[in-house]
């Protein structure tokens, strides 16, 4: 390769010259040009020496046909059905690891068995990194944050961000989930009053999480489930364009092509929305908070009882061991992660936990069942902090985190190598690619992997199932630090919508059928929605 790049650099410089003598331009400009083509040369010359090298250092990996040396699998992930029936095959053929490339840029491990997933993720947090790749597109908007960020910066915030997910302060948060899930039923109520029986479920159920957010983060109540919101609109786009400029074009991964294009001049306005909308709040109740520090210091009564804390509150009182807070950027950056973060998951979650119960009519009856006894006897239809009673219908929501996680891989790599069983060496600075679709279903893990079958997790079928094998929430130190938040979400609107309506598969319009399309994005949606048709019902309170 050495060599390659020399004689490469030599022709270049030839021909350079006999252009500039052919055309008569000066002895400046070929300077110039000869200085430019020298550092083009070199770079490509590191290029193709980089890729050689990861190229021998992942042989120890199988690794699927390849459109040539030089481009690798590049164009052959795509964000679709087929996308996911492709992992398949790759699951079927090569059952816990493969390499892949993607051009001479990025050099992947793609991993999707629980014996190789573990190692990787269960590693110390002080060396493992999350990578360009997924996580650079994101920064613009959440900065430095818990996501994004490593080493002793990740440590520290994470330790600081825990008390705002313990569970004590998660029950405060049920009343908000109650809340936005009944102003999203009296909407559906609505529309099936009007003869709109046939809903999209992501549209509706993305609005309802955002306002629950919104609530539980800043206790704004945005109306945004009844009416646009320019915050909630900025999100919306926010996201789109991330999925767009992930998968659309690879030139559009470097920020000094992108921030020159039209969809970057879209995503700079819509982050400004939200990055004033964030700013705003958390001046504010930075001050508020200082007031009632002050009044409370110069009055000898007793503080009166305060509000529910929301998260944005407990971020502005939480110190870490030297006595130190966040910074008003770092709030920023953490409360817009746990918006981003949020919405979407648990949206996507939601979504799909409906269609597989709309599919299964008995364990959907079964669910209404367990949660009219859970509220029996009670004044009002609401769900309450004994969500441990609810146990099958904890377990249809587990098997829909299976079969249809609404995040379909994480990457991470790590700044040493990585040994994995059959003396399989990870290079550090690869990126691994932990594949949770094809974990979830492998059919070495998992009996009938395609099926939806809430047994699988019974509690008395939990010791037969093996470490590892599912992993909604990823895992280890770097896991997601809402997982909690979200479940708890989860059971609560779960169980309220079959409380009120019975599902069946709905019609989806663009293919004028029931059958379903996944879309793999940034969660896991459906082409044209996932639709299902709604009857209410008149459930005693």
């Amino acid at each position: 390769d050495a060599n390659f790049s020399l004689l490469m650099m030599t022709l270049l410089h030839t021909v350079l010259a006999l252009v500039l003598s052919w055309t008569g331009l000066s002895s400046v400009l070929y300077i110039f040009s000869t200085g430019l083509f020298t550092v083009v040369a070199l770079w490509t010359a590191r290029l193709l020496l980089r890729h050689a090298w990861y190229t021998h250092k992942l042989s120890c990996f199988s690794k699927p046909q390849t459109r040539s040396w030089l481009l690798g699998h590049l164009g052959k992930m795509q964000s679709t059905e087929e996308g996911l029936q492709r992992v398949d095959d790759l699951v079927q053929t090569y059952k816990h690891s493969c390499c892949w490339f993607l051009g001479p840029f990025y050099h992947l491990v793609r991993l999707f068995h629980p014996d190789y997933v573990k190692p990787l993720l269960m590693a110390p947090a002080s060396i493992t990194v999350k990578d360009e790749l997924i996580y650079h597109n994101l920064q613009p908007w959440l900065g430095n944050s818990v996501l994004i960020s490593n080493g002793e910066v990740w440590s520290r915030k994470r330790r600081l961000l825990t008390p705002a997910f313990h569970f004590d302060i998660l029950k405060s948060y049920i009343a908000v989930f109650n809340s936005s899930a009944k102003t999203m039923h009296d909407k559906w109520c609505r529309l099936v009053a009007e003869g709109k029986t046939n809903l999209e479920m992501f549209d509706h159920v993305t609005l309802m999480t955002l306002d629950s957010l919104l609530k539980c983060a800043f206790s704004y109540d945005s109306n945004c489930q009844q009416s646009s919101s320019e915050y909630v609109s900025a999100i919306v786009e926010l996201s789109d364009l991330i999925i767009e400029r992930r998968e659309k074009n690879i030139l559009h991964h470097w920020d000094w092509i992108y921030w020159k294009t039209r969809q970057g001049e879209r995503f700079k306005q819509a982050l400004n929305t939200v990055h004033r909308f964030t700013r705003d709040v958390v001046e504010k109740r930075r001050t508020l908070l200082n007031q009632q520090r002050e009044t409370e210091a110069q009055s000898e009564i007793a503080p009166t009882a305060q509000k529910r804390k929301d998260f944005v509150d407990i971020l502005l009182l939480t110190k870490d061991e030297d006595g130190q807070g966040l910074t008003d950027e770092e709030m920023q950056a953490e409360a817009n992660t746990f918006m981003f973060a949020g919405h979407d998951t648990t949206a996507s979650a939601i979504c799909w936990t409906l269609y597989n119960l709309a599919r299964h009519e008995h364990y959907q009856e079964k669910c209404r069942q367990e949660v009219m006894d859970l509220i029996e006897g009670r004044d009002g239809q609401e769900i309450q902090e004994d969500l441990s009673n609810l146990p099958f219908t904890t377990m249809c929501i587990k098997e829909s985190l299976r079969l249809h996680s609404p995040v379909q891989a994480v990457t991470r790599s790590y700044t040493q190598d990585m040994v994995l069983p059959g003396n399989r060496t990870v290079p550090a600075g690869t990126i691994c690619l932990v594949s949770i679709y094809g974990t979830h279903h492998n059919p070495t893990v998992w009996t009938n992997p395609h099926e939806y079958d809430p047994q699988r997790f019974d509690p008395s079928n939990k010791k037969s199932q093996t470490s590892h094998a599912f992993i909604p929430f990823s895992s280890g130190p770097r896991n997601c630090i809402g997982q909690k938040f979200a479940m708890v979400e989860l059971r609560v609107v779960v169980a309220l919508t079959l409380l009120r309506f019975r599902l069946t598969p709905g019609v989806n319009p663009e293919l004028g059928s029931s059958r379903v399309r996944r879309l793999p994005q940034l969660v896991l949606r459906a082409e044209g929605g996932l639709w299902l048709q709604l009857e209410p019902l008149n459930t005693p309170t």
